[in-house]
């Protein structure tokens, strides 16, 4: 079932904003500090000042009115219990000193009161608040072994005060103790669950990177392997027509002799050093790679094979396309293999046509395909990316260009354009 929009919005919306508060910041910067979005940046100050704007005027009241606590005094002890709140959104532990030595003061203070019987002692109601409001911002950017003794410190606190007064004592110590304790818990535990998915989408980006790296690594030694076949039967072709030249061609002057046994050894010293190559880039059990290499007069084949699959596929490509250099040859049918694989694995019974033609000297490599008519199978929702990534190595070899990308109507589409000669090259 689809999830509405707006609640989709609003579920998004909410991840944002949870991850932005669990991810990490360093000493010193304000919490959401490295939020995408400038509200939610502000966002911490805003909630703080509220919180400001709304104990500081009450506490002032509750302290003159029901304490009986002198109004300088009482202005001077809200303040200090309650401004802090704007500093705690970037040092929070700081904040935390002053608040907690302006409570302990506070409490003194009203160890004296002449209306302290029968008041919450030795902290009041706005102090509970505002203290947990504190513990939210602690919690979220202190290590564990701090959160703890803050933890402790305040209970510590509450106990004292009991020892002191007893009669005075009712009790709300151990509730600041016990709801300190659990906003602490749980704002920690948003923050290590913020750290373990900030190092997976690092370690993930890190993954992706080298996974990439590798792939290219590997489809450019398998063109390089490719191309050692292409290669090796002209360098062959060489290394046989300049030793043979001096018993073909009657009257050859002696330097001209010397020129051909010249480009013979050159060419076979080049074959020697390409084998070797060779054995290097080949991995063990790759035989099948040691086969002849194909070429465009094997795409009916693919074509058929992919149609066997249960792929409705039809190709287009004229009986002769005149000369074409093994590479481009080569390079050709593999972007055709490559993006007939894409289409079975991705887009199973779409309709795909296969266009191969020759002009102006270059040769068009067209593979277009609609829609899926059936669902993917799920071993098939990702791909290593092999695909793409040879069809660009191979395009780029050659010198030629790649088109690809998705069409309105759900399907793909892959344009290659092929240089049929060698590019001409620049003067000095």
């Amino acid at each position: 079932m689809r999830t509405p929009a707006p609640l989709a919005r609003l579920s998004a919306s909410a991840r944002a904003v949870g991850l932005a508060v669990a991810t990490p910041t360093e000493g010193g910067e304000p919490l959401l500090a490295r939020a995408a979005s400038p509200w939610l940046r502000r966002l911490p100050y805003g909630v703080a000042f509220g919180f400001v704007a709304s104990l500081l005027p009450v506490t002032v009241t509750v302290l003159v009115d029901d304490y009986r606590v002198n109004g300088a005094v009482a202005g001077a002890l809200a303040t200090a219990q309650t401004v802090p709140l704007l500093l705690a959104v970037a040092r929070p532990l700081r904040a935390w000193w002053i608040v907690i030595a302006a409570d302990v003061l506070g409490a003194l203070f009203l160890l004296g009161a002449d209306g302290g019987a029968g008041r919450p002692w030795p902290w009041t109601p706005m102090i509970v608040i505002g203290y947990l409001a504190l513990m939210v911002a602690v919690g979220l950017r202190e290590p564990r072994r701090t959160l703890l003794g803050v933890w402790l410190a305040t209970g510590a606190a509450g106990f004292l005060f009991e020892l002191i007064s007893q009669s005075r004592s009712d009790g709300i110590h151990l509730l600041l103790f016990i709801l300190s304790g659990a906003v602490l818990l749980l704002t920690a535990s948003l923050r290590e669950r913020g750290d373990a998915q900030r190092r997976l989408v690092e370690q993930e980006t890190i993954s992706e990177a080298e996974r990439s790296r590798r792939t290219l690594l590997e489809e450019r030694a398998r063109i390089a392997r490719e191309l050692h076949d292409v290669v090796a039967h002209h360098m062959s072709v060489i290394t046989v027509q300049a030793d043979s030249a001096p018993y073909r061609i009657e009257g050859l002057p002696e330097a001209a002799r010397e020129e051909f046994s010249t480009i013979a050894a050159s060419a076979r010293e080049s074959l020697s050093e390409m084998r070797r190559l060779l054995a290097v880039l080949r991995s063990e059990g790759a035989e099948g790679e040691r086969a002849p290499q194909p070429g465009l007069e094997r795409v009916q084949q693919l074509v058929e094979a992919t149609v066997r699959a249960g792929v409705p596929a039809e190709l287009s490509m004229p009986a002769e396309l005149g000369p074409v250099p093994q590479a481009v040859d080569l390079s050709a049918y593999r972007i055709v293999q490559e993006a007939l694989a894409n289409v079975v694995r991705h887009a199973p019974g779409a309709r795909t046509r296969v266009s191969v033609s020759a002009d102006d000297g270059r040769l068009t490599v067209l593979v277009v395909n609609g829609a899926p008519e059936r669902a993917r199978s799920p071993l098939e929702t990702s791909g290593t990316g092999h695909g793409l990534i040879g069809m660009r190595e191979r395009v780029r070899l050659t010198g030629g260009t790649l088109d690809t990308g998705p069409l309105p109507d759900g399907g793909f589409r892959v344009a290659a354009r092929l240089p049929l000669a060698p590019a001409p090259e620049e003067p000095a």
